[in-house]
């Protein structure tokens, strides 16, 4: 392995999405062998793996649903016995959310995004922490939201949910470090793939929203996917060691 990362794998929760594809291919350039975690996307799951694959990583892909524990232990179990150790676990899951306001949410949207989100996080916390701890440490990033920091229109339903994710970092930060683990989150702004571009196709992100979004942003585009991978892989390399329960904003400035 690359002196960047200790021996094993870093696990992407989401890795098949289109956010976690390019993150994943990041942690892979940057020296680390990966677990790709998907639900449905195999296919997409599969190719990615083999991207990483041609760089010269050892790759696994694992299917779960995050929100049956049962599910994720089985896949991180999987993981370890494939690499030998997990170093990082990446939360990048999360459902595709409709964007309506807070009087509009229904009990089970707001159900669905906190199982998948909240539910499903905390399941991989709960399922990696004593293996970090007998493994001699470990990080968490989390990929949140950059409306955690200004609240985004008709985005609450994939904000709030996050927002529960944000203080369980600090609580890992604050209860782990003796043991080595680190936790830290990036704020994710609008960036050229995955929910962005369902949005776009669906109609709900239309021109004169990205018009009236880019005029609140000091830097007038969109981010890339390894905008957000790059953050990821400081917060979990060695060029990271001493940070934790610390936040990121990877959203071209947005909230400034």
């Amino acid at each position: 392995m690359d002196k960047n990362f200790p021996a094993g794998a870093t696990i992407v929760f989401g890795g098949s999405g289109g956010i976690g594809r390019g993150v994943s291919l990041e942690f892979a350039r940057e020296g680390s062998d990966v677990a790709v975690v998907y639900r449905s996307k195999q296919d997409v799951a599969e190719a990615v793996a083999e991207e990483m694959r041609a760089l010269g990583r050892r790759v696994s892909i694992h299917k779960a649903d995050v929100r049956n524990r049962a599910e994720v232990q089985a896949a991180f179990a999987a993981a370890v016995a494939e690499h030998g150790r997990v170093h990082t676990v990446v939360w990048g899951a999360g459902p595709v959310v409709p964007q309506v306001p807070i009087a509009e949410w229904t009990e089970q949207m707001f159900r669905d995004s906190m199982e998948i989100e909240a539910f499903g996080f905390n399941n991989a916390v709960h399922t990696a922490l004593p293996h970090m701890r007998d493994s001699g440490g470990g990080s968490f990033v989390h990929l949140g939201s950059a409306g955690h920091d200004w609240w985004p229109q008709l985005d609450g339903l994939s904000v709030a949910p996050k927002a529960c994710n944000e203080a369980l970092i600090k609580g890992i930060a604050k209860e782990e470090g003796r043991h080595e683990i680190r936790a830290n989150s990036i704020l994710v702004g609008v960036i050229d793939a995955g929910q962005f571009k369902i949005g776009q196709e669906a109609g709900t992100f239309t021109p004169e929203w990205e018009a009236a979004v880019k005029a609140m942003l000091p830097l007038k585009r969109w981010g890339s996917p390894r905008d957000i991978g790059q953050a990821a892989v400081f917060f979990a390399s060695d060029r990271g060691n001493y940070v934790t329960g610390q936040t990121i904003s990877v959203g071209g400035g947005f909230g400034v």
